[in-house]
């Protein structure tokens, strides 16, 4: 894939995907109207999206700039991505997403977006296990299995893998 073209469909699946799931539905969900909050819920949940959205953002630019695709499945990544983010967790983009959430939970005071992460985390979690780990095993074989073997999916590693 050309670096253009990877940077359009990236793009484009950035406003899509995550757009969708962390930026339109919570607005559906809630309003975007704020219950009563306090200091340090308006403080955690700013550094939250803070958090969440600088790691997306960093994650979806590996994918161009080291993988020469897309995280979209329908263009995926000429090479193998595990730089940046992803040299702690294998799974930076969903955890992410589930922080962006998180933080607007905290910032409006709305439970509703506490299950709605919990129910976006379950669902990230199984379309990994059932699509994703085996998609990515069959494409890029025993790399993949030695990067899976020393990167955790879910919880990040203290120290970046250096394979």
């Amino acid at each position: 894939m050309s670096r253009a073209g990877a940077w359009v469909g990236t793009t484009v699946f950035l406003l899509v995907a995550p757009g969708v799931v962390a930026g339109l539905v919570p607005a559906w969900l809630t309003g975007y109207a704020a219950g009563p909050t306090n200091l340090a819920l308006l403080v955690g949940g700013w550094l939250l999206v803070a958090a969440g959205v600088t790691a997306l953002l960093a994650s979806f630019v590996r994918f161009v700039v080291e993988g020469r695709g897309t995280p979209a499945p329908v263009a995926p990544t000429d090479a193998l991505v595990v730089g940046g983010l992803y040299r702690y967790v294998r799974n930076p983009m969903y955890l992410a997403v589930v922080a962006i959430i998180v933080g607007q939970a905290l910032l409006l005071a709305r439970p509703v977006l506490l299950t709605y992460a919990a129910v976006i985390l379950a669902m990230t979690a199984t379309f990994v296990r059932v699509y994703e780990e085996p998609t990515l095993a069959e494409r890029y074989g025993a790399e993949y299995d030695a990067y899976r073997a020393a990167v955790r999916g879910w919880w990040p590693r203290l120290h970046p893998w250096r394979g």
